[in-house]
């Protein structure tokens, strides 16, 4: 029963630690003014729409509702694994997030 019991606690453990990597995003990528720049270009060229919510309190960690399109960054901005992420302009500054999660990264002024 004692080691069902220690199974069943780091089984639990695990889901919870699963559940957290989940939800937390890091990134190691440095984020530089030009390609913000280059992002907010990218987004005119291409006639993308600002998502505005004055409410909303874009910050890293914040989650971008999912009926908010979302787009990939431009060719110019060299990253490693650039599939991983996305960006969307959010009350008029660009914003670069975790293409799965949808949580902010990074936010340009």
């Amino acid at each position: 029963m004692k080691n069902s019991m220690i199974g069943v606690a780091a089984f639990a453990m695990m889901l919870s630690g699963a559940a957290y990597a989940e939800v937390t995003t890091k990134t190691t990528t440095t984020w530089t003014n030009e390609q913000g720049a280059m992002i907010r270009e990218h987004s005119v060229v291409k006639h993308y729409n600002s998502f505005n919510d004055p409410k909303a309190i874009v910050k890293d960690g914040f989650e971008v509702p999912a009926s908010v399109n979302v787009y990939p960054l431009p060719d110019t901005i060299k990253v490693e694994e650039p599939a991983r992420y996305s960006y969307v302009i959010i009350n008029d500054k660009p914003v670069v997030i975790e293409r799965t999660s949808r949580r902010v990264i990074h936010t340009f002024e």
